[in-house]
């Protein structure tokens, strides 16, 4: 096992990996920005070193700093969280050169996956269900890309090879439409993603959006966790999460698992993984794969006893993965709800001090949060500070914990997304489930609409 771990990242998962390695008897460095000096995390880890100005890029983007920060540090390997350089091949490259284990799977791995295109093929080899669509990047001729799209059917959906966390997409209902989206997406690609490449899928009207967690060892042993639900999206960013999935049979959720387990063992997959899919008319569509630790891990940490963050440390460092399918039985339910210091309604960041913090308690809530009393949440980074979950032993017993959770949390100081998640608990269609990723959507749309 490690002696040291250099923790690349910021906010509550720099404090969950590090309390990972805590157990672990693990001695943790966190590196920081001159923006984050007073964090929790920092002040908790055995060694700390600014790596820069606040902007991401001059700081959590610096590889050369990161770097240096594990070399002056004595460190063995690096964990990346998510976000940032966690899904940077260049930089798993980069740490493996420079003598580093990188905790997450190989820098070829994170390519394979990271081209929406390749990882796609990969997965029609590996026998996982894909959406229909086109068979690589679009072409550059106009005619033949109409006659690619009518051979889908409309409507389609134009992505992005190199996209991800929701950019990089348009949907195009019309033949009229269709170029100019093509040429738009294209242009975006290149500007955010530095790769043009498009293709394009079948649009599907009201899917739900499904993922299958995955660990996998060095010796292509590998188990999926069972199933979450991350329907409740907003602008294809998730709001909250829950495992398993509701009223999806539990042979469909077992014949994809073990599927996204061989297809791991096909590709030589290692660390932790997660499988993202649509769901619609009873069929699972492959999307992409993240191959990092999700935001939303704790909910199937809560119904399955697994450590997820645990699980990918061991695997790094060359362990053998010991769970086996048969040990893996889910139990209960969880909900995750994302705290956000925004306002609940408009989604504009509210960053500042928060004046007042008071997280709640009781049977079956954890909460996952860097924040505390006299935080200032800084303006530069994601809005989220903080997650709280909550398990039953059925869905219902869960929702309940989780309105009791949200009536006793208090955050002042700064606006959040609390209200919205209580709204979300009383809402007659959540509590009834498997609503799809556009429900939420439609729902705020409805609330802002004018009254006639």
């Amino acid at each position: 096992m490690f002696g040291k771990i250099l923790i690349a990242n910021r906010g509550e998962i720099a404090l969950r990996v590090q309390r990972a390695c805590r157990e672990l008897g693990i001695r943790t460095v966190v590196v920081h920005s001159e923006a984050d000096t007073d964090a929790k995390y920092v002040k908790l880890a055995d060694e700390s070193v600014c790596i820069g100005p606040a902007p991401a890029r001059d700081s959590y983007l610096n590889i050369p700093a990161i770097i240096s920060a594990a070399e002056v540090t004595d460190a063995e390997a690096i964990h990346p969280g998510y976000g940032f350089l966690s899904e940077n091949a260049d930089f798993a490259e980069r740490c493996e050169r420079s003598g580093f284990v990188f905790i997450g799977p190989r820098p070829e791995s994170i390519r394979l996956m990271g081209d929406k295109i390749t990882a796609k093929q990969a997965m029609v080899e590996a026998g996982v269900p894909t959406v229909p669509g086109s068979e690589g990047p679009l072409p550059e001729e106009p005619r033949d890309i109409v006659k690619i799209a009518r051979s889908i059917g409309y409507p389609v959906i134009v992505k992005a090879a190199g996209g991800g966390g929701g950019r990089g997409m348009r949907s195009v209902h019309t033949e009229a439409a269709l170029l100019a989206a093509v040429a738009l997406t294209r242009q975006e690609a290149q500007s955010a993603f530095g790769n043009p490449a498009v293709y394009l899928e079948k649009y599907l009207e009201n899917p739900r959006h499904i993922e299958i967690q995955v660990l996998a060892d060095q010796n292509k042993n590998a188990v999926w966790l069972g199933d979450r639900d991350c329907s409740m999206q907003r602008r294809h960013q998730k709001v909250l999460e829950e495992a398993p999935a509701p009223g999806i049979p539990r042979r469909l959720i077992e014949r994809v698992g073990e599927r996204c387990a061989e297809a791991c063992r096909k590709i030589d997959y290692r660390g932790a993984g997660t499988f993202e899919f649509l769901h619609e008319g009873g069929e699972f569509y492959f999307i992409e794969m993240n191959t990092r630790v999700q935001v939303e891990h704790p909910v199937t940490e809560m119904v399955t006893g697994v450590d997820i963050v645990q699980q990918q440390i061991r695997i790094a460092a060359g362990q053998k993965l010991v769970l086996k399918q048969r040990d893996v039985i889910p139990r209960g339910h969880a909900i995750e709800c994302r705290i956000n210091a925004e306002d609940p309604f408009k989604f504009t960041p509210s960053p500042g001090r928060i004046t007042a913090w008071h997280t709640p308690g009781g049977p079956g809530v954890r909460v996952d949060s860097h924040a505390y009393a006299g935080y200032f949440v800084p303006p530069h980074y994601d809005s989220m500070i903080g997650k709280v979950i909550c398990f039953g032993e059925n869905r219902s017993q869960a929702i309940a914990r989780m309105r009791i959770a949200l009536s006793e949390m208090v955050v002042e100081g700064i606006q959040t997304n609390i209200p919205l998640h209580r709204e979300l608990m009383l809402d007659e269609k959540f509590i009834q489930g498997g609503t799809s990723i556009h429900y939420l959507e439609n729902r705020l749309a409805a609330i802002r609409a004018p009254r006639s």
